[in-house]
């Protein structure tokens, strides 16, 4: 480009210092006509550059097109293929447990006698003093509250035949114990089902944290020998103590309790250094004690009954899932899961309470090894 002669320059300063009234339109663009580049040019060179060029262009966006459609089809074929094999493992499982259920249910079943659940669990090194269960409220078309009853009755039935003398169940949504009168009165049926009428069926109570608990089951006359069906004599009444915990049992008594115990520092009704371990245990464990006679044969003297934690904690779910159990019960407590012989694995429908897992659980809790320390 040929530098700007003296003449054009001018030109331009004059134009520019008036406002671009000294120049036209037209003669401002002939001044700088010469002073732009060179349009490109159209050779025949240039022509076949741009001919070659033009194909590979072309074909690498094709590539580019062509790509991600392979590579998103790829990782669909992945995932199609662990899906499939994950699902037929799962229904192979499934189909395992449920055989291996309906099995364990003809080789045990209890007959509703005693006797019989006895002689599964006579040959168990321990037996849980404290047996948890942890229940879901089922769906009006599985039975609803009718349903969950009868299941907490079967469970009791179960306990007391196998000389547990404490059952506690746990339901998140607490149902049970607005009927906790209805519950006693169906689960007494189901022990003289099990064991026969009064006095050979087992006193029976039912209490929960915070809660007025019912009256133990009438206890016979002390002049009058309880007998067995059979006509043996029976030294003395069977008990039973069933608990029933919810989901209130557990954040919600941890918050109450905290929040009275800094009422109660602000008031310097206690000092900090009062609130230790070993007051939060006791006042944690008081939720779950009751005071008054527990055996039906005893005399009527009054006497704490502390639940304390599990021995054995039995999950009737498809997986674990303490569904809001009160963290404190289970610190050093066996949980055994029934897993989703009786269910869906997704956890959308609950797992049948039945005898032979029941059994089970004892089962593994007899044979589970015990480490606490020193």
């Amino acid at each position: 480009m040929p530098p700007f002669s003296a003449n054009d320059t001018t030109l331009y300063r004059k134009d520019v210092a008036s406002g671009g009234r000294t120049l036209t339109p037209a003669e401002r663009e002939k001044l700088l006509q010469p002073y732009l580049p060179a349009p490109p040019s159209d050779s025949p060179r240039m022509d076949a550059r741009s001919s070659t060029t033009t194909p590979r262009q072309k074909s690498n966006g094709h590539k580019r097109r062509v790509r991600p459609f392979l590579k998103a089809k790829l990782h669909f074929l992945i995932f199609f293929l662990i899906q499939l094999v994950f699902g037929i493992y799962i229904r192979l499982r499934q189909i395992y447990h449920a055989t291996l259920d309906r099995l364990l249910a003809i080789r045990h079943y209890h007959h509703r006698t005693p006797e019989y659940i006895q002689r599964d669990v006579k040959n168990l090194d321990r037996i849980p003093e404290h047996l948890s269960v942890v229940l879901k409220f089922k769906s009006e078309e599985e039975g609803g509250l009718e349903a969950l009853m009868d299941e907490v009755a079967e469970l009791s039935a179960w306990s007391a035949s196998a000389g547990i003398p404490l059952l506690s169940v746990y339901e998140k949504s607490g149902i049970l114990k607005t009927y906790m009168a209805s519950l006693q009165a169906l689960v007494n049926q189901k022990l003289a089902a099990y064991f026969g009428p009064a006095p050979a069926a087992p006193s029976l109570r039912v209490f929960a944290p915070n809660l007025p608990s019912t009256s133990p089951s009438p206890s016979p006359s002390p002049r009058i020998p309880a007998q067995t069906r059979n006509g043996s004599p029976i030294p003395q009444r069977q008990h039973l103590d069933l608990l029933l915990l919810s989901a209130t049992d557990g954040r919600d008594t941890l918050v109450d309790l905290t929040r009275t115990l800094a009422e109660m520092a602000q008031s310097h009704k206690i000092t900090p250094k009062d609130i230790t371990s070993n007051l939060i245990n006791t006042e944690i464990r008081a939720t779950t004690a009751i005071t008054g006679p527990r055996h039906g044969t005893a005399p009527a003297v009054r006497k704490e009954v502390e639940a304390g934690e599990p021995d054995l904690v039995i999950v009737f779910g498809p997986y674990v899932k303490l569904d809001g159990y009160p963290p404190w019960q289970i610190r050093l407590s066996e949980i055994f899961c029934v897993g989703d012989s009786g269910g869906d694995v997704s956890g959308s429908a609950s797992t049948r309470v039945e005898y032979q897992a029941f059994l089970r659980g004892l089962w593994k809790y007899a044979g589970a090894e015990m480490r606490f320390g020193r």
